[in-house]
């Protein structure tokens, strides 16, 4: 088992029988939320807002804003206790929590535990939500939400910004997401591999099957309930002489069904792509530039509602 799984016997739960599908352990259906965690809060909104994300919501309790384009939410995170733990130091912001949806928060804690998962204290205040929150890459969080339909986390937890709304139609038709790239240790693949497979149910993608315009490392997908394209977990180990070899969570990818009218929309708001003989814009997919030091976005051609 890998080191990423250390059994902590006193957090362990008895299963529940509800988890028969085993290509689906947890009852995985996509992707609540994304977040960065950031002492720019500012600067940080107006890269997203360039890229057709706006603010619609604050946290009630901390320094935390909800923003939105079509059914995609990216949660920016300044709430200082939660910045110094994510960015370890950094001036820029990092990817510091990916929310899963899964069919009951309870039950899918208590599998992953059960399978060596470390889980994060949580500390909610009144009135708040207590999310089951698992150890990530890097010091990253990974959450489970099961209210994400008719009643979602944010009628508990969030106060709408007056006279907010996202775009409509959005500046992205189409828009989900695709996927995060991780940058793992050297030598660390199997590690991940066996992380993702063994909590989450991940398979890997063959060499040979890739997407977009950036495709090395190791490719996993979660699955999903639901017919539709799923998550995808890139896994890049660095260079032997690459300056820094942390482990983090390194940038999103967005899918589209249409990467160079979206590269057009995005360009005319003001976005800049990286166009370089490794990486430029084309049908497959396209890199934008790294704003704040380190906030990339990738898109990546692929249809929403088919999967890969």
């Amino acid at each position: 088992m890998s080191d990423l799984l250390p059994p902590p016997e006193h957090a362990r739960e008895p299963l529940q029988a509800s988890y028969s599908d085993e290509a689906n352990p947890i009852g995985l259906d996509g992707v609540e939320f994304i977040e960065y965690a950031t002492a720019q809060p500012q600067a940080l909104g107006q890269v997203l807002e360039m890229m057709g994300f706006y603010p619609i919501a604050r946290h009630r309790s901390r320094e935390v804003t909800l923003y939105r384009q079509g059914e995609l939410n990216i949660v920016v995170n300044a709430h200082p206790a939660d910045v110094a733990g994510s960015t370890h130091g950094a001036d820029w912001p990092s990817l510091s929590a990916i929310a899963l949806r899964v069919r009951d928060a309870r039950a899918a804690r208590a599998y992953v535990l059960s399978r060596g998962a470390w889980e994060v204290p949580t500390h909610p205040e009144a009135m708040e939500l207590n999310i089951p929150a698992l150890h990530g890459v890097g010091g990253s969080r990974i959450y489970l939400v099961d209210r994400y339909q008719d009643f979602s986390i944010y009628d508990v937890d969030f106060l709408p910004i007056p006279n907010a709304r996202p775009a409509d139609p959005p500046v992205l038709p189409g828009l989900h997401f695709f996927g995060v790239v991780q940058y793992i240790g050297i030598n660390r693949a199997y590690d991940w591999i066996e992380f993702y497979t063994t909590l989450l149910g991940a398979r890997l993608i063959p060499d040979e099957q890739r997407f977009g315009i950036m495709p090395a490392g190791k490719l996993m997908q979660l699955p999903t309930r639901q017919a539709g394209p799923a998550f995808m977990l890139q896994l890049i180990e660095p260079t032997f002489d690459a300056p820094d070899n942390r482990e983090s969570l390194q940038r999103i990818g967005l899918g589209v069904p249409d990467v160079l009218a979206a590269v057009k929309a995005l360009r005319g708001r003001g976005v800049e792509f990286v166009e370089s003989p490794a990486a430029h814009t084309e049908q497959r997919g396209a890199l934008t530039k790294a704003y704040l030091g380190g906030v990339v976005f990738e898109l990546v051609h692929s249809q929403a509602g088919v999967a890969p």
